[in-house]
């Protein structure tokens, strides 16, 4: 190309302006026109755009992800002197400045309402604290919100005996030792042989405290079950043969003998738990609070106790851990509000497990037929159309569906064929894990259809056609070569399924999750899996713990913990699938030639 070409293309015109102004020999050139013809401003926005949802996703996450973290932190009990004379003991839960009005300023004493006058002139707003004070059986409130102008000057401090325990129930307690009780009789009285006493007792009275449940839950539990067995026994031969008829007074005579033995055993059982719950009585501690008042509590209701005030950063850790520990392994207490949630992370879990095994056979054979088998038509395309509808159908829909066609129908069909002495208690009639599991494998069906479709469509028809070659049948060539390239596809269909199923909450609100659920769906009793059980899941105990809890600011750290958790089990599971996929994604890139 000559150099007088090149220029002349250099200098051609690229807009309108452009054409009308090199005609008079000048010049202009629009810079908006070009940046426009390049896509710039649509860049700018998309990647603004994007910027944007990542900048929210992750500040929503870190928010969860502090919140969670530092819900365990034990915080230092402060003392404040009010300028009505009262002392309060607690832990400052959090702080925020407001404006009182007209009418708090009015009802304050004259003392008060000068200095809220003077703190409001000098800021404009005043602080206020929100103070966990605990003691409810003797305060009747967990909580108390404490203005500035309320404290009088110099009055904060931070006591150096004040203790704070953890009860089994009433919430905790804070207050200075003042004794330490053995069979009634003080042993010790000054504060720091006290809590030396404490220490070396309070674990052994958590190991016969734990001895105790276990006899309570398990031995006494088995037991029970048993003898419910036997009752069923007896109700089947009556309902099969007539109340009358031999075999039913044989299984009555059966079910005395067992009777007597068992309620025998029931009796021992109770006879030891007795003696150990007297032994656990013999331990109390004496303690003062903040207004004069007396409290004894027996150390078997206190799950920790510790001098916050005391407490060195490995003290503090110590604390967080055990936490954290009791939160993953324990179960709620306090409604609630405490405690761990064991039970939610299991249900969650198999619930999650479950509704996998549910989905993925249903989903991929309907995809299958839809993409290899069927013919296109009115028929096939209505039935696109209603499976993409019901990606958007509210997920409420589905469990009154499951209510009432799996628990309702299905349940109780279940229950008057093979479960007609247990009634009228219902069996399989009500809700349970198994039949939430298949509600939610109806809710996420159409997600997996879609994107096995998508990924039986992206297989190459070369492959399809170099297999018909070779003499295979198409069923042949779908298992041994369709859907082995789709597999990764599917899992990602999988994957999403469990994403949006283990974060649902209003089916499983109807079909089967429940605020507190003593038995596992999984346990040491045969038949060992039982699906018609209810079940804790995280996600309804966070809707629990947010808007049904009694103690709605003690419950609120545990909130941000449990949801923090939900998306960590949400983040495990979908990372397995994903290592699956890539497993299954490299072996096929392998064995290509």
């Amino acid at each position: 190309m000559s150099g007088d070409s090149r220029g002349q293309i250099e200098n051609f015109p690229t807009s309108d302006r452009e054409v009308s102004t090199a005609r008079s020999g000048v010049r202009v050139r629009n810079l908006a026109w070009t940046l426009a013809s390049y896509g710039e401003p649509i860049l700018w926005l998309t990647g603004g755009a994007l910027a944007m949802a990542t900048a929210m996703i992750v500040g929503l996450l870190g928010y969860i992800a502090y919140q969670g973290v530092v819900a365990f932190w034990p915080s230092r009990v402060v003392e404040l002197r009010l300028l009505d004379g009262r002392v309060l003991w607690g832990e400052i839960a959090r702080a925020e400045r407001y404006v009182p009005g007209r009418d708090v300023l009015e009802g304050l004493p004259e003392n008060v309402r000068e200095k809220a006058t003077k703190l409001l002139e000098r800021a404009g707003t005043v602080r206020r604290r929100l103070i966990r004070v605990g003691n409810f059986e003797l305060t009747g409130e967990h909580f108390r919100w404490v203005s500035d102008f309320e404290v009088d000057e110099g009055g904060q401090s931070h006591p150096q005996w004040v203790l704070v325990l953890e009860r089994r129930a009433w919430g905790r307690f804070y207050g200075v030792p003042k004794a330490f009780l053995i069979e009634g009789q003080q042993v010790a009285e000054d504060p720091e042989t006290i809590w030396a006493q404490f220490c070396r007792v309070h674990p052994e009275a958590v190991r016969l405290w734990k001895k105790i449940r276990s006899l309570e839950r398990y031995t006494l539990g088995r037991i029970s079950h048993r003898m419910e067995d036997e009752r069923l026994r007896v109700r089947t031969a009556e309902l099969r043969y007539g109340p009358d008829s031999p075999q039913a007074v044989a299984a009555r005579e059966r079910w005395q003998e067992r009777q007597a033995v068992l309620e025998e055993e029931a009796a021992r059982v109770t006879q030891q738990i007795q003696e150990l719950q007297a032994q656990l009585g013999r331990w109390a501690i004496q303690l003062r609070t903040s207004d004069g008042q007396e409290a004894t509590i027996s150390l078997g209701d206190i799950v920790r106790a510790y001098p916050a005030n005391q407490l060195g950063w490995r003290g503090r850790v110590g604390i967080y851990l055990a936490r954290i520990w009791e939160f993953l392994s324990d179960e709620p207490r306090e409604a609630n509000s405490e405690g761990g949630v064991f039970p939610a992370i299991f249900g969650t879990v198999l619930m999650t497990l479950l509704m996998a095994l549910g989905v993925a056979p249903f989903g991929v054979i309907a995809a299958i037929y839809l993409r290899e088998y069927a013919r296109g038509g009115l028929v096939v395309s209505a039935v696109r159309i209603a499976v993409n509808n019901l990606a958007g159908v509210p997920s409420i829909v589905f469990g009154v569906f499951g209510l009432g066609f799996f628990c309702y129908t299905v349940g109780t069909t279940i229950d008057q064929l093979f479960f007609a002495a247990r009634l009228p208690s219902p069996t399989y009639g009500s809700g349970g894990i198994l039949w939430a599991s298949l509600t939610l494998a109806l809710l996420t069906l159409p997600v997996v259809i879609v994107a096995t479709e998508e990924a039986l469509a992206a297989v190459p028809n070369s492959m399809r056609e170099g297999s018909y070659a070779c003499g295979a049948t198409k069923w042949q060539t779908i298992r041994r070569v369709v859907l082995p390239r789709a597999m990764p596809g599917i899992l990602t269909g999988m994957i999403l399924a469990m994403a949006r199923g283990a974060g649902e909450v209003a089916p499983l609100m109807l079909v089967g999750a429940v605020k507190l659920a003593p038995e596992l769906p999984i346990d040491g009793e045969f038949p060992f899996f039982h699906p018609e059980r209810s079940f804790m899941h995280l996600g309804f105990h966070i809707y629990d713990l947010g808007f049904q809890s009694q103690n709605a600011e003690a419950a609120r750290p545990m909130v941000f913990a449990t949801a923090l958790l939900l998306i960590l089990i949400v983040f495990a599971l979908n990372m397995s699938a994903i290592l699956i996929r890539s497993r299954l994604r490299r072996r096929l890139l392998g064995s290509q030639f």
